[in-house]
C-alpha cells in the first residue's frame, strides 16, 4: 500500500557517518521485504510519501545557511560540500516513481554547499537520464550474493548493482560502497574476499568509489517476527545469543548486536581483507 501524506516533522538530524545530517524523510517503508530491515520494526508495511517535497527541501536550505559556518570541512563525509542523507527511512532508488525525484536531485544539483546521498539496494537505470555533476552521491548496497538472495531476495543482484557503478559514475554521480549489514556466519570473510575480487575486477573507474561499513544489528520482535513467517533459515544468520549481546539505541530501542570485544575482531579482520584486496576502496567509517 502507498499512501501520499504531508510530512508534519521537517526535524534535520546531524549524522557524522553517512553524512553531515540527516533530512526529512521523503517517503518512509519500503516495497521490499528484507529479513533484517530495521524499517520494518517501525513500519511493518507499505510505503508513505511526503507530498510537501518543495517544504522540505525549503527547510533544508535554511538548514544548510548555517551549517555551512558550522560544519568543518574536509571530513570523512565529503572534502568540500555539506552532506544530507536523504533516504534513512526508504529505498529512495526503488521508489523514485513516486516522488519528485528529479525536482530534488535539481535542488542539490544547483546548490553550491550542499550534496544528497542516499544507500539503495536497487538499480534504478532511470536515475542514469539525469546529470547531478556529482551532487548526488548513491551509495550501493553490497553482501555476498548468495546472502543477498536470502535475506534480500526481491533486490538487485550484487552482479547488477556492481555493473552499475561505472555506469553512474560515468553519468554524473557520485558513487560509494555501503557493505551493510555484515552478518557473521562460518565461512564469512572467505565469501566477502571474493566479493572484493569481484568488485576489484569490475570496477574499472575506481577512483573516489569509498565504503562504508556496518555490522548487523537485530532485534528480538523481528527475531520472533521472522520465525512466524518461517524465515527460519534466516534467522539461523541474524540470530546467535553466544555471538549477540543487548543494545539501546540512541532512540531507545531495544536490539542486539555482536559482542564488543568479539566484534573489534571482526573489524579487524573485516578490514584486513578489504584493504588487502581493494585498497582503493577507501573505508569511510567502520562499526
Amino acid at each position: 500500500m502507498i499512501e501520499i501524506v504531508n510530512r508534519k516533522s521537517l526535524k534535520i538530524r546531524p549524522s557524522g557517518r553517512s553524512s553531515d545530517f540527516i533530512s526529512p524523510s521523503f517517503g518512509w517503508g519500503c516495497l521490499y521485504d528484507c529479513s533484517y530491515c530495521y524499517m520494518k520494526r517501525h513500519k511493518p508495511k507499505g510505503l508513505s510519501v511526503a507530498k510537501n517535497t518543495h517544504q522540505i527541501l525549503t527547510e533544508i536550505n535554511t538548514h544548510a545557511v548555517f551549517a555551512t559556518q558550522d560544519v568543518i570541512k574536509p571530513n570523512q563525509t565529503h572534502n568540500k560540500y555539506i552532506t544530507y542523507d536523504i533516504s534513512c527511512n526508504e529505498d529512495f532508488a526503488l521508489h523514485a516513481k513516486y516522488h519528485d525525484w528529479k525536482e530534488i536531485f535539481n535542488f542539490f544539483k544547483a546548490h553550491d554547499d550542499i550534496l544528497g546521498t542516499f544507500a539503495t539496494k536497487h538499480v534504478n537505470k532511470t536515475l542514469l537520464e539525469f546529470n547531478p555533476k556529482e551532487k548526488i552521491r548513491i551509495r550501493f548496497s553490497m553482501m555476498p550474493e548468495k546472502k543477498r538472495a536470502l535475506h534480500e531476495p526481491n533486490t538487485s543482484t550484487i552482479e547488477e548493482r556492481i555493473n552499475a557503478i561505472d555506469k553512474f559514475k560515468e553519468a554524473g554521480y557520485d558513487v560509494h560502497l555501503n557493505f551493510s549489514p555484515i552478518i557473521v556466519y562460518k565461512g564469512w570473510l572467505d565469501d566477502y574476499e571474493q566479493l572484493f575480487k569481484t568488485i576489484d575486477k569490475k570496477v574499472k573507474n575506481k577512483e573516489g568509489v569509498f565504503a562504508e561499513c556496518i555490522f548487523l544489528t537485530h532485534n528480538k520482535k523481528m527475531h520472533y517476527d521472522n520465525i512466524v513467517k518461517g524465515k527460519e533459515e534466516q534467522e539461523y544468520d541474524l540470530w546467535d545469543p553466544k555471538l549477540q549481546e543487548n543494545k539501546t539505541s540512541e532512540y531507545g530501542g531495544a536490539n542486539v548486536r555482536y559482542k564488543s570485544r568479539i566484534k573489534k575482531h571482526f573489524i579487524d579482520k573485516f578490514i584486513e581483507e578489504h584493504d588487502k584486496v581493494i585498497p582503493w576502496n577507501k573505508i569511510r567509517y567502520i562499526f
